[in-house]
């Protein structure tokens, strides 16, 4: 009994470490302009039995069972931070991207991998899938000090948050062929409609059940709220994924309807699943970390044939996926070979290495080896250069203006009142101007500004300036025009 107590202490102990070092790992990867995700899985291959040998693990299925949740928990931040109104005029463009291009990165990847690994076909097409999907998550860290131009970063974002379950699918799809002489394409094809079909009604009804019971249920707690939209995130993946639809897609759907209905505990509701996926992110590599044996992954052979796939992947599938994916669509020269150096891969494919793992195919060891380094050599090329390259081509501006956040006093249904805290930007068009001068909506009082750390008290000849934080209290009724104000800028003329 004793002994037992030891290890659950000892347990805790480690993954109080491995927070604690991952929150510090984002800090230094910021300032080394290498993707977190990188410093994450060498935390856990440090950590590991080729390592300190803190932590012996090999079971693919817990990973895959980690991986899934994680997964579920990033799409579902992922979707709830992203605007529909920015990603609307992109839907199109996306969608082929995050379908026509991961279908000709896994066609062309394939190639590659049936000659370079002595594989069979289906076996190049299998590999060609895992490292199909891109992990935009990566690139916006590593530019979230810049602004790229807006539809090229609502491509990547749509991209990202959509094309995940298309790899998923394709792994699924091509582990069942290889194991079964039954199962024809046009089985496949169907099968694919339908789970793409499922994920996008469950996802939507679901969302929008959400958003209604967030709104209308009186909980006593604000901190209840947060949960309740988790909760209904791992159903929805769950109630669909059941039901034979694409649960991953589904939670992003869902996300979306959330995200962008007006919510009671919005702010709350976000920040919570802001820093749940951050736990998850480091959570998640780090154990993908764990499954590695660096004495394996180092091996001069995976090396070689890592390095030629990850030049197939990054300069020849993802440029010509691009390009085919955005045919029509006026993208210029720069955007185009941005979107191509910015198909960072991450999780995603390590996750999905581990489907052949468990379905016990001849060369899953070998395709778990292989994607892990061609991530790693993604992950560390291109994420220390889509930065600089995205200024060398022109495509960053200034700092992008930061979103309304809300600061709940108490429950909408208690009191219908909200504190807003609005970040002002030299653009708005508020800026210059006094506060008797500007007409606010009615019910709105600006409560408190703060300028350059120093609180300054508000009063009718206060001067709006650029980077003023405001705290601005208003009622439920005006808080739809106060937005709509705020988000008036000055006339500029675009580039």
């Amino acid at each position: 009994m004793f002994g037992d107590i030891l290890y659950t202490d000892y347990f805790v102990l480690i993954v109080a470490l491995f927070l604690i070092i991952g929150v510090f790992t984002t800090k230094f990867s910021t300032r080394l302009g290498v993707p977190a995700l990188i410093l994450f899985i060498i935390l856990g291959m440090i950590a590991g039995s080729d390592g300190l040998g803190l932590i012996y693990f090999d079971n693919p299925s817990y990973a895959q069972l980690i991986g899934i949740f994680a997964l579920v928990v990033i799409l579902f931040e992922g979707g709830l931070s992203t605007k529909w109104t920015t990603i609307k005029p992109v839907a199109v463009p996306a969608i082929l991207l995050a379908t026509v291009g991961v279908l000709v990165t896994t066609s062309i990847v394939a190639i590659g991998a049936t000659f370079i690994l002595g594989v069979t076909w289906l076996e190049g097409l299998l590999f060609g899938a895992i490292v199909g999907s891109t992990d935009a998550a990566a690139v916006f860290a590593a530019l979230k000090e810049k602004n790229i131009k807006a539809r090229l970063g609502a491509t990547l974002e749509a991209e990202s948050g959509t094309n995940d379950p298309m790899a998923m699918f394709l792994t699924l799809a091509f582990i069942e062929l290889i194991l079964s002489d039954e199962t024809g394409i046009g089985n496949t094809i169907g099968s694919f409609f339908l789970q793409m079909g499922f994920g996008i009604i469950f996802g939507m009804a679901l969302g929008w059940l959400a958003s209604k019971i967030i709104n209308r249920i009186n909980l006593d707690s604000g901190g209840l709220y947060p949960i309740i939209a988790m909760g209904f995130a791992l159903l929805t993946y769950s109630v669909t994924a059941s039901l034979g639809g694409s649960g991953l897609l589904a939670v992003y759907v869902a996300a979306l309807i959330i995200g962008n209905s007006d919510l009671t505990y919005r702010h709350t509701i976000f920040r919570f699943n802001e820093g749940f996926a951050w736990m998850m992110q480091i959570l998640m590599f780090i154990i993908l970390g764990l499954l590695v044996f660096p004495g394996q992954l180092f091996a001069g052979e995976i090396i070689l044939h890592g390095l030629l796939l990850s030049f197939i992947l990054m300069l020849i599938a993802r440029p010509v996926a691009v390009l085919i994916s955005t045919l029509g669509f006026n993208y210029s020269w720069q955007e185009k070979t941005l979107l191509s150096w910015a198909g960072l891969r991450g999780a995603v494919p390590i996750v999905l290495a581990t489907f052949p793992m468990i379905a016990g195919l001849e060369n899953a060891q070998l395709f778990f080896n292989v994607v892990f380094f061609v991530v790693l050599t993604s992950a560390l090329i291109q994420g220390a250069t889509i930065s600089p390259f995205a200024q060398k081509l022109g495509l960053t501006g200034p700092k992008k203006v930061v979103p309304l956040h809300s600061l709940e006093l108490v429950s909408i249904g208690q009191a219908n009142a909200e504190i807003i805290e609005y970040t002002v930007n030299e653009e708005t068009r508020i800026v210059g101007k006094t506060l008797a001068e500007i007409e606010f909506p009615d019910d709105v009082l600006i409560n408190a500004i703060i300028r350059k750390g120093e609180l300054v008290t508000p009063y009718g000849e206060t001067e709006i300036k650029d980077k003023d934080i405001l705290y601005i209290l208003v009622s439920r009724s005006s808080k739809k025009d106060l937005k709509k104000m705020l988000g008036e800028r000055k006339n500029i003329p675009d580039d």
